[in-house]
């Protein structure tokens, strides 16, 4: 699906296109289930936000597939395997990538962001970005987890560190992202509270492990003091931005942190300095996760057993049906392409 132009559904049209070329250190995986994301969304209606995006472009940063080909390099993945792909592939080369910070690549590449994605039949990936899928685990199942679970893992985990008995706040408690930080965060001892927009996806937060559910209407902070027996909560972890901004500050208690790692409501805000100071909180940026966060995450993914729900599934010439779903806001988990 090559996106042509900025706009609807209707600046992307499926074509035959040249099969990707590969490069010694790369494999060639066959997509079998492409989940989506609103940065998608965000570049087709225009204008491209990552640095190197141009069109015309095929989107698509989670994905999971089956190797097909691999470069002259490439020696420990066979023909045949199941994998999952990290998007964030980077050069390879760079001091950043060298670190293990390939999402700070001086010459950043990301999967369906900035160079040919997924929603496609193949796509050619660095060898060193990919994992093998257990065999008890689908496809659509693996094309959940990417952005999600290695962004979720670098919030609570890496930025957080967040550890047992704390208060863990998530903003947009049912969307993919703040699904899997509910649940990496329960699995780091933490009590979670999630905030939504409906009951529904209230219900889904509590079914990710969510210890209380708030509605975005209510008191934020009162609710959580009360939750807390006056305390406040020990992190918030906010991909919303400016709409959830003094809330999530509000509620935090005396040396909280909050985390923040997404703008989708604005990006500007303003605070009192005072307020932050004189209680000792702590702002945090969780931009891009690590090489080692991306393993550490899928690997415990796969190792519990845990997933993230599917809204539903499309084949890849009815992306625009695919497209309308994210677009709702109404879905709970992933939406997945499936070409």
């Amino acid at each position: 699906m090559v996106q042509v132009d900025f706009g609807g559904p209707e600046v992307v049209h499926l074509r035959n296109v040249v099969e990707p070329a590969m490069g010694s250190d790369d494999v060639l995986v066959r997509v079998g289930a492409c989940g989506l994301n609103r940065l998608d969304l965000i570049q087709r209606n225009g204008p491209g936000v990552l640095p190197g995006f141009r069109l015309p472009h095929i989107a698509g940063m989670d994905v999971a597939g089956t190797v097909v080909a691999r470069g002259d390099r490439v020696r420990d993945i066979a023909d045949g395997a199941r994998v999952v792909i990290d998007p964030t592939q980077g050069c390879g080369l760079c001091r950043n990538c060298a670190a293990g910070q390939r999402a700070y690549c001086e010459q950043m590449r990301i999967i369906g962001g900035n160079v040919p994605g997924g929603l496609a039949e193949f796509v050619a990936v660095r060898a060193d970005t990919v994992m093998a899928i257990p065999d008890d685990r689908s496809l659509v199942d693996a094309a959940t987890l990417p952005t999600a679970w290695a962004t979720g893992w670098h919030a609570v985990v890496t930025a957080a560190g967040v550890a047992p008995g704390e208060c863990v706040i998530v903003q947009a408690g049912a969307s993919a992202m703040s699904l899997a930080i509910i649940q990496i965060a329960g699995r780091a001892g933490a009590t979670v509270v999630a905030v939504a927009s409906s009951d529904e996806k209230l219900d889904a937060a509590r079914k990710a492990g969510a210890a209380l559910g708030v509605r975005n209407e209510q008191q934020l902070a009162d609710t959580v003091r009360e939750f807390t027996q006056g305390a406040g909560a020990d992190v918030v972890i906010d991909h919303v931005g400016a709409a959830t901004w003094e809330d999530s500050l509000a509620s935090l208690s005396v040396g909280g942190r909050m985390v923040l790692l997404g703008n989708t409501s604005g990006d500007r805000v303003s605070f009192s300095l005072a307020n932050v100071f004189h209680r000792g909180l702590r702002l945090i940026g969780a931009g891009g996760y690590t090489a080692q966060d991306f393993r550490a995450a899928i690997d415990a993914a796969f190792g519990a057993g845990v997933h993230l729900p599917v809204a539903g599934e499309y084949p890849l010439d009815d992306l625009p049906a695919a497209w309308t779903a994210v677009e709702s806001r109404e879905t709970v988990g992933k939406v997945v392409v499936v070409p």
